[in-house]
This record gives structure tokens, sequence and C-alpha cells, in this order.
């Protein structure tokens, strides 16, 4: 597993990771269908933000993009997003992907704490985040509404000095 920068000639593989991943925990952010408009797009976002206002990489394995991550600013604080195509997870690359991540941002973006939020049901993305060190701070009862279900979203934060 490795993270890279992400390329414009990626557009076409994203936009075909995008509509296989299992969105059920993922924001509604993210396009759905995702088009290869979507793609290029936020392919060219990423070309001018990043090392500024985030990090972005394409997880990789053996030469096929199988996710992406993103450390993120958000006003005073940042926040952490990944996902894996569904063959690949429970196989420690989303842990090792945050672990990466969280080093680069930390440093390049010089930040004093990271956050991630996760639906309560998404007993994976807790178990890679408490891999990491991130400590949970709280919850935001019903916050999410997905697919008509309510979700309390789960606050964890990483600080600088935990990494």
């Amino acid at each position: 597993m490795e993270l890279r920068h992400w390329k414009q000639s990626d557009a076409m593989e994203l936009t075909s990771m995008c509509n296989a991943v299992d969105r059920h925990y993922l924001s509604d952010r993210l396009p759905n269908p995702y088009t290869e408009k979507d793609a290029e797009e936020w392919l060219k976002m990423v070309t001018d933000n990043d090392a500024m206002t985030g990090i972005y990489r394409a997880i990789v394995c053996d030469g096929k993009l199988i996710g992406s991550i993103s450390v993120e600013k958000k006003n005073d604080d940042a926040e952490i997003g990944y996902m894996l195509l569904n063959e690949y997870t429970n196989k420690g690359i989303a842990t090792e992907a945050v672990k990466q991540i969280c080093t680069i941002a930390f440093k390049v973006l010089s930040l004093e704490q990271i956050m991630a939020n996760v639906f309560q049901p998404n007993i994976a993305s807790m178990r890679v985040l408490l891999k990491n060190d991130f400590k949970y701070k709280g919850v935001i009862p019903n916050a999410v509404i997905k697919d008509g279900n309510a979700y309390d979203l789960l606050i964890y934060v990483l600080t600088v000095n935990s990494n």
C-alpha cells in the first residue's frame, strides 16, 4: 500500500472507484452517481490546494487505485476522511493510510489536531482511528440522516503530541 499524489490522469479510475465504493457511512458530499466531470473538478481542486488547505492522496495497492484519503483544514481544525473499495477493507490498509497521512498533515499543514467524524454504526472506522491514537471526544445524537436512517456522529481527535 502506498499513498501518492493525485494526477489528472486518475479521472476515469477515480470515477469508477467512487461509483463502486460502499457509501453506507460516507458523507453525501460525494456525488452519486459520480461522473468523470466530478472527478476532473475534484482533481483540479486537489491540484490547486494540496499542501495549502489540505493533504489529498490516492491509496494505491499493487498499482491499482483502491481508495482516497485526505486531511482538510476546516476553520481552526482539520478533518480526516477516507474510503476504500470493499475488497480492500479489514486488511490494515486504512490503518496504515491514516497513520501516514496524519504524519504528513501535522508536518506540512502545521496542525495542532485532526478531527474525525464517524457514523455510530461504523465500527471498522472507529477501530482504524483508535489504532492511530485518536481519542473519543463525544457524540452528537442523530446528527446525520443517511438513506432515511438517523445516525449519531462520533467525534474523535488526534493531537500533535500523540502522533
